[in-house]
């Protein structure tokens, strides 16, 4: 074969090559981000009801709920029943700073817009009854009025993906008392928590790994909105000692009192209380099952509730809360 012919020859198996190593990389693309795909559900503007629980928009909202990667990846949380709902947009309105955006509001197909959310803005699209219990994955839906399509708020910080950065005053802008929640994986107690530190006016809250997701729909639910309002922060023990290193602050942890403890536990009091008061302080508190970790006690100074009685300890959202009020300044 002449040498012009076989120039031309290998040009074209180039040219093939190249195809398949095109439709190769589609191919791998498309395997990898399957669940990116879909990644934008947006609703047309032209809807204004959702009659099938098959709708696109609804699956988009059910994986909401159900995937805390998917949720995270589209910053977007969904929020059931109107109570939260209320709590988030009340707070919102209270603030020059806008920290929270909603993106609709879902109603039941002629209910009345909820008191306290009635002077929405924006998008309100009404839904069948079978869409919100869907919607909801609650088994009755008769006090579930109203379902918002909110996205994550600005005062999150997940810094799981970022083991150097600690830019300490931007997540906590008054960071004079700080709650740490070190395993807590019951979304119950992790939203009952968010909300006592909202009510005894902590400055935020810090998540160590092994947290559940403070937007999971049982911890949104039992904080009633507090997700949304409070600072929150999901980092690492290097995150964590940048800050108490930032700010000088005390780290204390609750763990109940026992003869087999290898380092002294105090006992809270108004007299210990009364001497933290000036200091910024860290608060950690370990999981029901396995309480804290081991560098958790190792770190902390640890501080125990007195009880009467044969209780070798209180549920941790019940021990928070008493921990809190008593610690707070």
């Amino acid at each position: 074969m002449p040498d012009t012919y076989r120039g031309v020859e290998n040009l074209r198996c180039l040219s093939d090559l190249k195809r398949l190593a095109t439709v190769f990389i589609k191919n791998e693309v498309n395997e990898n981000t399957s669940d990116s795909v879909d990644v934008k559900l947006p609703l047309p503007s032209h809807v204004k009801s959702i009659t099938s629980a098959s709708n696109p928009f609804v699956k988009h909202c059910i994986k909401l709920r159900h995937s805390t990667s998917y949720r995270h990846s589209h910053g977007s949380v969904l929020v059931v029943g109107a109570t939260t709902v209320r709590e988030i947009y009340k707070f919102q309105q209270s603030l020059q700073e806008k920290t929270v955006e909603m993106d609709c509001l879902l109603l039941l197909d002629k209910a009345e817009v909820p008191e306290g959310i009635d002077s929405f803005p924006g998008r309100i699209v009404r839904v069948s009854a079978a869409v919100m219990k869907k919607l909801s994955g609650l088994k009755s839906t008769e006090s579930i009025d109203a379902i918002a399509l909110m996205r994550i708020p600005t005062r999150f910080f997940n810094l799981e993906n970022d083991q150097d950065k600690a830019d300490c005053r931007r997540w906590f802008p008054y960071p004079h008392r700080i709650l740490v929640l070190d395993g807590i994986q019951d979304p119950g107690n992790l939203g009952t928590l968010l909300r006592s530190a909202l009510a005894f006016r902590w400055g935020g809250v810090f998540l160590l790994p092994g947290c559940c997701d403070p937007f999971n729909g049982k911890a949104l639910r039992a904080s009633r909105g507090a997700s949304f309002q409070i600072p929150i922060v999901c980092g690492s023990w290097i995150h964590l000692e940048a800050l108490v290193n930032e700010f000088q602050m005390k780290v204390l942890a609750g763990h109940p009192k026992s003869t087999g403890d290898l380092k002294p536990v105090s006992q809270l009091s108004k007299g210990l209380a009364d001497s933290l008061v000036d200091f910024p302080l860290c608060l950690v508190l370990g999981s029901e099952g396995s309480g804290l970790s081991e560098k958790s006690r190792h770190v902390c100074d640890l501080v125990s509730i007195p009880m009467t009685g044969e209780f070798e300890s209180l549920n941790v959202s019940v021990a928070g809360g008493i921990l809190m009020y008593m610690l707070s300044a």
